[in-house]
């Protein structure tokens, strides 16, 4: 439990500070500390992440740095993407999902240390004349897809191109993040829980509502600590956490499918054995069941 406490606790504050990776944390930790299968874990996190985001949200609502013109380019094809992508889930392996999880990951600390483009205040004024709208919307359709697949929410690739595309600050785009990760999460949530229900599972309440409560705490607590650290070098921090559970995700996920494969020795010997057996066979000393 104590475990347990801390991931949530871990997950609010990454969302807290920096609007992404709230979801990097939660399906690991509901596949591999809490036991739940990864279809589930994929639509609790979707809840979970949803619940925080929207606490994690308000006092950036309050302090007017939500970008609401963001958060519709960007938002309403990302929701469309999230439900196709979470369409696609459906014809796919928990074990993929995880492997394709680990790749989104690596990909989103790529993003996460590379050098961000110009902020501060006076990028405000850029926002209303940027020329990139059918950038953001085709972006927000190709991340909906991805996260919808992998059951993430996503900030980790939408705050980037907040930044880079829109051209807005680093606090402003965190902000946004959160309300189009909120949007997201519910989408996917309801089209997961859908799917669970039609093959005869559901979601953990009970886990989702520990898991939100907790990181709902620690998303308060990283908005209030937001101001006062080095955004870089946190950044940094934390593009080194998610590598490690990249790297564990994917080597989780793919030992079986290496250790499943025959020794070069044994297929011989196994095609060997068969052919034995053919042979038996058509000189009629096989035996029919």
């Amino acid at each position: 439990m104590l475990i347990v406490i801390i991931g949530a606790l871990t997950i609010g504050l990454s969302l807290g500070l920096l609007g992404s990776g709230g979801s990097a944390i939660t399906v690991p930790v509901l596949v591999y500390v809490v036991g739940h299968s990864p279809k589930e874990s994929v639509a609790e996190s979707m809840a979970i992440v949803g619940l925080i985001s929207i606490a994690a949200a308000i006092p950036y609502a309050k302090s007017k740095d939500i970008d609401w013109n963001s958060v519709w380019i960007f938002g309403i094809p990302a929701m469309i993407g999230t439900l196709l992508g979470a369409w696609l889930a459906g014809f796919a392996s928990g074990e993929l999902q995880l492997m394709v999880f680990g790749g989104v990951l690596l990909l989103a600390v790529t993003l996460m240390v590379r050098k961000p483009g110009p902020t501060g205040d006076d990028c405000r004024s850029e926002i209303a004349r940027d020329s990139a709208i059918w950038k953001m919307a085709i972006e927000g359709s190709v991340v909906g897809v991805v996260t919808g697949f992998v059951g993430v929410g996503g900030g980790f690739l939408i705050v980037p191109a907040l930044v880079l595309m829109r051209k807005i600050p680093m606090r402003l785009a965190i902000g946004t993040s959160l309300a189009i990760v909120t949007i997201k999460a519910a989408v996917g949530f309801a089209k997961y829980e859908h799917y669970l229900l039609t093959h005869g599972m559901s979601v953990d309440t009970n886990t989702i509502l520990i898991f939100s409560v907790v990181g709902i705490f620690g998303s308060q607590l990283g908005w209030k600590i937001n101001t006062h650290l080095d955004q870089r070098r946190l950044r940094q921090v934390f593009a080194g956490l998610l590598t490690a559970i990249a790297i564990f995700v994917l080597v989780r996920e793919a030992s079986p499918l290496l250790m499943s494969k025959p020794k070069p020795a044994d297929a011989i010997e196994n095609a060997r054995l068969s052919k034995i057996a053919e042979v038996a066979c058509r000189e009629g000393k096989c035996q029919l069941e």
